[in-house]
């Protein structure tokens, strides 16, 4: 498995693993961190989420949210169970 299908897949997982927060009239998407840090880092470097070295979950991007639900149609429509 190479490191690009190991950082889809943990973005995959942080989406269904993730719940939603209100703050002052907006919505987002958490997560716990509990994964492989070179695959956050990227994650992170490639704009699908924002983390802070302190906290122990972090916010999934507008574009991290986009790219997950693409990965889970993807998932559904070739129907792994």
């Amino acid at each position: 498995m190479t490191q690009e299908q190991i950082n889809k897949l943990t973005l995959l997982l942080l989406f269904l693993n993730s719940w939603e927060e209100k703050e002052n009239a907006q919505s987002f998407r958490r997560s716990w961190k509990g994964h492989d840090f070179d695959a956050l880092n990227k994650l992170e470097e490639d704009g699908f989420i924002a983390q802070s070295k302190t906290a122990k979950s972090l916010y999934l991007t507008e574009e991290g949210i986009a790219a997950a639900k693409q990965l889970e149609d993807l998932l559904e429509a070739i129907n792994i169970k």
